[in-house]
């Protein structure tokens, strides 16, 4: 059987190819593509060339980063990890023909899984296979962000919302990971929601969607900490979320913290973050910055806290918050014969996507 896969072939270079998929052994699946949904900001990190990944490779047993030969990265084959698909075949009793599930395999029409190494979700069917693709990837890597801040709060975590209920909250950045993850902080039971971005049409976004909306090129910290008053000489957020990979959002972030709270960071930063500053509000306020990276749960919480409850989390906002996730934040549902074109659009900035989602056929267009 063959399928199409987006592929970037160099920097500006993307294209769907013709590949051939290998037999579905015992025990795997074959999955057909329904919906795949852009994650723009990693994505575009590959279609642009400033992925430090394409430069230099994980050594995963170390942990560090080694240089590799320039442009050694490319092609990349495997672009994206926000999946919905049918299973095709199954030659496993844990998924039947006709499931629908969500999983992280790339831009492709169709997948060869197996479902004991890979991470694969059954989905019902009166979800809106649009909805989806957050269940397998994006959504957990925002619900570990809230399990990380639940981690900070108290001992044992038993919810996911400790970290947040009650609390004052600030997300930096109004990108699909800050939204999601202040739609989950409410839901969650946080007293009040900030949320901090340059843009006016996302400030705009977060307003509709409930969030006290604030503009990062003032000074939201000053404003902040104006409001959130804990007692003499204590103001600010209880809890940060930084969720745009920019030093200066990072920086926001710390400098409208109350004294010995803590930034959740979520967020990738491609050239760094030269331009954050640790010897003013993070040393004097005794600040803590811990990074909320989907491949690790908090310590001591991989056996509670595993990636299918983080899915599991995530299918629970889609259920309480799906008409307004589906109506705001997904900004363009397109076929996937589409992708090239939108990639080098976004990546050249003229057109804005908060988030775009690829159907295959039309299959989940509504």
């Amino acid at each position: 059987m063959r399928r199409r896969n987006l592929v970037v072939h160099e920097p500006g270079r993307v294209e769907l190819v013709e590949e051939e998929l290998p037999p579905v052994p015992a025990g795997g699946l074959l999955l057909q593509t329904v919906a795949t949904g852009l994650s723009a900001g990693t994505e575009l990190t590959f279609v642009k060339g400033d992925h430090p990944g394409l430069h230099s490779q994980l050594d995963p047993e170390l942990g560090l980063f080694v240089s590799r030969a320039a442009g050694s990265g490319y092609p990349v084959r495997r672009l994206g990890y926000m999946e919905v698909a049918r299973v095709a075949v199954s030659r496993t009793d844990a998924f039947s023909v006709g499931d629908l599930v969500a999983s992280a395999y790339g831009h492709a029409t169709a997948h060869v899984s197996d479902p004991v190494t890979e991470h694969v979700v059954p989905l019902p069917d009166d979800l809106d296979p649009v909805l989806g693709v957050y269940a397998a990837h994006l959504g957990p890597i925002c619900a570990n962000g809230l399990l990380h801040a639940a981690a900070d709060a108290v001992h044992p975590v038993t919810s996911l919302g400790q970290g947040v209920r009650g609390r004052h909250v600030l997300v930096t950045g109004a990108g699909l990971i800050g939204l999601l993850t202040a739609l989950f902080a409410t839901e969650l039971g946080a007293e009040e929601v900030a949320v901090v971005d340059a843009d006016p049409r996302r400030r705009r976004l977060a307003e509709t969607l409930g969030f006290w909306a604030l503009d990062a090129d003032g000074d939201p910290a000053l404003t902040l900490k104006t409001r959130w008053r804990h007692g003499p000489g204590d103001h600010g957020a209880d809890v940060a979320f930084q969720c745009r990979g920019r030093p200066h959002a990072l920086a926001t972030a710390l400098r409208a913290l109350r004294p010995q709270g803590t930034v959740i960071d979520l967020a990738f930063y491609t050239h760094g973050a030269d331009e954050v500053r640790l010897g003013e509000e993070f040393h004097h306020n005794g600040l803590t910055l811990r990074c909320a990276q989907i491949g690790r749960v908090p310590r001591g919480l991989g056996f509670s806290w595993d990636r299918q409850r983080l899915s599991a989390e995530t299918l629970h906002l889609l259920r309480a918050r799906g008409d307004d996730i589906r109506r705001h934040l997904v900004t363009d549902v397109l076929d996937l014969d589409q992708a090239p074109s939108l990639l080098a659009e976004v990546a050249a900035r003229r057109r804005h996507v908060l988030s775009a989602v690829f159907t295959v056929d039309g299959a989940a267009h509504p």
